[in-house]
């Protein structure tokens, strides 16, 4: 049966980075493009390898569409680009368009985890074994390019993640140029760093953006350049670079590697909710902080990102005490 059971989509196997890819047969695409086979060494699930650069349903760099294709946009170093990816049986059809197609197409192995080896990881509790049983197609996904992670991140600091979506969604819409080829429609690629710099004070605040992470977006697309550079790094020397950049912590640093480098040991410290998951999934303590949760991820030494998307995905959590955080929407004032 593994593979097979596929659980409804909670908030927490969301953040573990779950998309719902709706049934269907996969269509070819219209329009010239280029095309790239590939063939994974083991099973692959598009949803869950590419789930964790998708900011919320209604991302305009990211599509899942039922004919079972997902869709991306990438500002790639050589310009922007759109990319769907299917599934037809043992291998992965890309199709790339626009100035970022040809290394949207090279860096397509490692976007699904060609990098990733899920082999060494043994799983040391059982809520984690049966996780992993039942999503046998988990690979950690390497974009290879940092800011499209790096400023989503810190949009998400300190506020809800309804709230970060909406500010993503409308602040792309708005300054991102449409993508490529024959996207899905409502489609855009993100921002270049100049125009990010060039963003209004007044619109971050229509978008829901307090100055505090207004300003470091600005001071990070300042340095664009050597924050791409990043991504050639190991990804604890990634992280100091990131963290030299006003603003930028560890969770935020974290966040960012995790999907730019596919690093499988880099936990997210000074989340609200994850050490709260990860204790009550291990150890019953729903109280657990960042040190309670980095003692019970000790024997994923290594692994300890992949162990706690495992916990996340397997949608154990407690239940709520509190009501949801209030959203605040700074736009309106």
């Amino acid at each position: 049966m593994a593979g097979r059971f596929a659980p409804r989509p909670t908030r927490t196997t969301v953040r573990g980075g779950q998309v719902g890819m709706p049934a269907g047969v996969p269509r070819q695409a219209t329009g010239p493009g280029r095309v790239r086979m590939w063939v994974p060494d083991g099973p692959l699930d598009l949803g869950l390898v590419l789930g964790p650069l998708r900011r919320g349903p209604g991302d305009p760099t990211f599509r899942a569409t039922p004919d079972g294709s997902v869709w991306r946009t990438c500002l790639t170093p050589a310009g922007p680009g759109t990319l769907r990816v299917v599934a037809l049986g043992g291998q992965v059809r890309g199709e790339a368009w626009g100035p970022g197609a040809e290394w949207l197409l090279e860096q397509l192995p490692e976007l699904l985890g060609a990098a990733d080896d899920p082999s060494v990881f043994v799983p040391r509790h059982r809520v984690v074994a049966l996780a992993r049983h039942r999503r046998p197609g988990l690979r950690l996904t390497r974009s290879g390019r940092v800011l499209e992670s790096l400023i989503p991140s810190v949009l998400e600091q300190k506020v809800t993640t309804d709230e970060a979506y909406r500010a993503w969604r409308l602040l792309v819409r708005k300054y991102g140029e449409p993508a490529p080829g024959p996207a899905p429609e409502r489609m855009s690629v993100m921002p270049a760093p100049r125009t990010w710099a060039l963003i209004p004070s007044w619109e971050w605040h229509r978008a829901g953006v307090d100055n505090k992470r207004a300003s470091t977006i600005l001071r990070a697309v300042r340095v664009a350049r050597r924050l791409e550079e990043a991504a050639g790094m190991e990804p604890a020397a990634a992280r100091a670079r990131l963290e030299l950049v006003s603003g930028i912590g560890p969770w935020t640093s974290a966040e960012t590697v995790q999907r730019s480098h596919g690093a499988a040991d880099e936990v997210t410290v000074g989340d609200l909710h994850l050490p709260g998951i990860v204790g009550w999934a291990l150890a019953g303590d729903r109280d657990a902080d960042d040190a309670v949760m980095l003692s019970l991820l000790e024997p994923y030494a290594g692994q300890r990102h992949r162990a706690a998307r495992l916990v996340l995905l397997s949608g154990v959590a407690p239940k709520r005490r509190a009501p949801k955080m209030r959203r605040v929407d700074i736009g309106r004032l």
